[in-house]
């Protein structure tokens, strides 16, 4: 009987030989060279070759035979692999497969199923196009007296409020016509026309209840009798052609741009004008009234910065004259009304005219900024003894609340007011009118039309 080779656990797990088998197999010294053992019977198999599952849950307890010693005396046995750890229930799906252990130990995984591809998202459907929208309407143009209530509103929402103020519940007595005073003298209305509105009030309405309505009827009342006797046209066709219109006033006071303005109103009737940049030490006056003749198509004679302005003053009344012009404005370098020496040049500019044309200047235009307030009632003066002036534009009453120093002036000075100024428009300057300067002031004049 063949001997049996040990199975696949038992290279596995290695066992030990008993004694007398390692003495039978390697010899235990001498005396097994001269003593052979005797033959006995056939060694049963282990139990745990035959039945390994009995075994693999609980290992008996050998010794471990050192490797090198193993390979030495069993050179045909393979080492046992280096901590190996054994899944049992791979182990025992393996028994049933023969030599399918490792199969069972390094199978990989099963791959995971592909993904079922999306399905293709369906278009979208077009968006319908959007309906055009309705072109907004152009807002309707004001005319003159609307446009003036809207750039008196400041001044007329000013005195409204404090004229409720002082007369809210109150009847009509000394106090409450001193507060009224007081209120409008702080409107720049003056003195003068504060006292003749009180006194209207009180002479029939004295003791009496007075509603706001009441008092802003008396105010326009009082103011258009001040300012109907100045609100005066300009008439540049009374004397011999060219009319020489001389514009004078401080600077910021919108002189140049009411050039401008002029020149297309009287072009738009036409006249034939020219225009003269007297402005020589500001070569941003000179560009500005170049362009102002661009818009209106009218000439502009110019001279280098710096040039002597009654040269050019000259030079122009001259053209004028040859070219037939009906119309000359010139226009002048802004001077404060307390430069003693800025105020001569301006009178040596009006005695070079004269050299040309005896009667000319014909005008001599006063521009003056409402916000400046009582300072205006100082340019007035000053301007008027020095450069003659003949008349008055009044100019950014939109842009303050005290346009009533339009009234304070008028009845001190008694000069004519040609044109006022609401805005930075072209229609924005028309010829003054006292009926509805005093409506817009008092906000009676508001939403009506003419």
């Amino acid at each position: 009987m063949s001997e049996k080779k040990p199975g696949f656990f038992g290279r596995l797990f290695g066992r030990r030989p008993k004694p007398e088998e390692e003495a039978d197999q390697l010899g235990a010294g001498p005396e097994a060279e001269h003593h052979p053992a005797e033959p006995g019977p056939p060694e049963a198999t282990p139990d745990w070759i035959e039945h390994p599952e009995r075994h693999l849950s609980e290992p008996a307890e050998t010794e471990e035979t050192p490797p090198a010693a193993a390979r030495e005396a069993h050179p045909h046995v393979s080492p046992a692999p280096p901590e190996m750890t054994i899944d049992p229930v791979a182990v025992e799906d393996g028994l049933d497969k023969g030599d399918g252990l490792t199969e069972a130990i390094t199978e990989p995984e099963p791959e995971p199923e592909p993904e079922p591809e999306p399905e293709p998202e369906p278009e979208p459907e077009p968006e319908p196009e959007p309906e055009p929208e309705p072109v907004a309407e152009a807002p309707k143009k004001q005319n003159w007296l609307q446009r003036l209530a809207s750039g008196l509103k400041r001044t007329s929402d000013n005195l409204t409020e404090n004229i409720s103020a002082v007369f809210t519940k109150r009847k009509l007595d000394d106090e409450t016509l001193e507060e009224l005073e007081d209120v409008l003298i702080q409107a720049d209305l003056g003195i003068e026309t504060a006292m003749a509105i009180t006194e209207a009030l009180a002479k029939d309405r004295y003791d009496k209840q007075i509603s706001t309505e009441e008092v802003r009827a008396v105010l326009a009342e009082e103011v258009e009798k001040v300012l109907g006797p100045v609100a005066q046209p300009l008439d540049v066709a009374g004397a011999s052609a060219p009319f020489v219109l001389l514009m004078v006033g401080v600077n910021g006071t919108g002189k140049t741009t009411t050039i401008g303005k002029l020149a297309q109103k009287y072009s738009r009737e036409g006249k034939k004008v020219m225009l003269a940049a007297g402005d020589t030490f500001r070569a941003a006056a000179i560009e500005q009234l170049q362009v102002w003749g661009q818009r209106t198509n009218v000439p502009v004679i110019t001279r280098p910065a710096g040039a002597d302005a009654s040269g050019l003053a000259f030079d122009a009344v001259t053209e004028a004259g040859e070219t037939g012009a009906d119309l000359l404005i010139i226009d002048t370098a802004g001077r404060l009304q307390n430069r003693d020496e800025l105020m001569a040049e301006l009178e040596k500019i009006i005695r070079v005219i004269k050299k040309v044309n005896p009667e000319a200047p014909h005008a001599v235009l006063l521009t003056l900024d409402a916000t400046t307030g009582q300072n205006a009632l100082q340019q007035v003066e000053i301007f008027g003894k020095r450069a003659g002036v003949t008349g008055l534009v009044m100019t950014k009453l939109d842009g303050t609340a005290r346009g009533g120093i339009l009234v304070a002036i008028a009845r001190k000075y008694g000069l004519p007011v040609h044109f006022i100024g609401v805005g930075e428009g072209v229609d924005d300057l028309e010829p003054f009118a006292a009926e509805d300067f005093a409506q817009a002031i008092a906000g009676a004049a508001e939403g009506q039309g003419k």
